[in-house]
């Protein structure tokens, strides 16, 4: 009975790991293409943040699932597209940037959430993505309720992951981005519109941020608390620099953090004798000792978080 329980408690826990690296992992890939392209966005928590609430919003107006989450890609992109301004176009300091739209993001959620529902102690719900289980796959032993009994938006996190890797380092256009990163000089002569490229990867980030974002509500938790990101955003940068800049290496990072979370929850649930405060650091202190022990030696792109100016010719 208990080698049962013991398996159970394994399956579980490692089907939450999944669900709850989804979120970190979506906007790791997004902030990949951004730095990969030389914008440094540190507004990747608020990002996450509105898109959060926008699918909110979005589906408890209209119970829609699907509208909640391209209101929270929206969202995202949007937020996204004012980085992109104030940074490129406007060549503003990028990481002073990143942060005062943190702020912003908060705020601005807070206030309307407010303003629409008021301080309650029953916060209003929304429903969820159900879990899919795939034919066949669904029925491996032990596998099977891991990998395949999940709900959709963990398998398109996967369709999303095989294209960023293939388009990255397959195609003309993840070259492109590449080369906006490292040497956008020389893409430059080579007819690479620098800024265009730099708007493109920022708002994909954004999107990809935001839908990171709505998993919250629409694939978690059922509803909207204010700042629900709890400093995802912050994860999945340490994330991408932990994973050197890398789609596959993001993966297993991301996995990692999330069996961290889904760690601390089930530690609460079981009792543990100890403050709950020590359980909700598990995620922040594996950052932190990730950064310490990786950052060091990581290089990223060479342009990253550098203004590009265009030479006059």
């Amino acid at each position: 009975m208990s080698s049962f329980l013991n398996q159970v408690f394994l399956v579980t826990f490692l089907a939450a790991s999944i669900r709850m690296a989804v979120p970190i992992l979506l906007a790791a890939i997004g902030e990949i293409f951004a730095e990969r392209a030389g914008i440094s966005n540190i507004n990747l928590e608020g990002q996450m943040l509105v898109g959060a609430f926008g699918a909110f919003l979005a589906t408890y107006y209209t119970n829609s699932l699907l509208l909640g989450t391209l209101a929270g890609a929206i969202s995202g992109a949007l937020l996204a597209l004012l980085l992109a301004y104030v940074c490129i176009t406007l060549k503003v300091d990028q990481i002073i940037t990143g942060i005062t739209l943190n702020i912003f993001a908060t705020g601005i959620t807070s206030f309307i959430y407010r303003a629409l529902f008021g301080v309650t102690s029953l916060p209003p719900a929304v429903s969820t993505y159900k879990t899919i289980s795939i034919p066949i796959l669904g029925k491996i032993p032990f596998l099977g309720p891991i990998l395949f009994e999940q709900n959709i938006l963990v398998y398109i996190t996967v369709i999303i992951f095989i294209i960023a890797n293939i388009l990255l380092f397959k195609t003309k256009p993840g070259l492109r981005i590449r080369a906006a990163g490292e040497y956008p000089r020389a893409a430059e002569t080579m007819g690479v519109n620098i800024f265009e490229v730099r708007y493109i990867s920022t708002m994909i980030c954004g999107a990809l941020a935001g839908i990171g974002g709505a998993f919250l509500p629409l694939g978690i938790l059922g509803g909207f608390v204010e700042k629900i990101s709890a400093g995802r955003g912050f994860i999945a940068l340490a994330i991408v620099i932990f994973g050197k800049w890398s789609p596959y290496k993001a993966l297993g990072a991301g996995l990692l953090f999330g069996a961290a979370d889904a760690l601390q929850l089930r530690l609460q649930a079981m009792g543990m004798q100890m403050p709950y405060q020590f359980l909700l650091m598990l995620p922040y202190l594996l950052t932190i000792f990730a950064m310490v022990f990786t950052g060091k030696n990581t290089v990223g792109p060479a342009a990253v978080g550098k203004p590009y100016d265009r030479e006059e010719i």
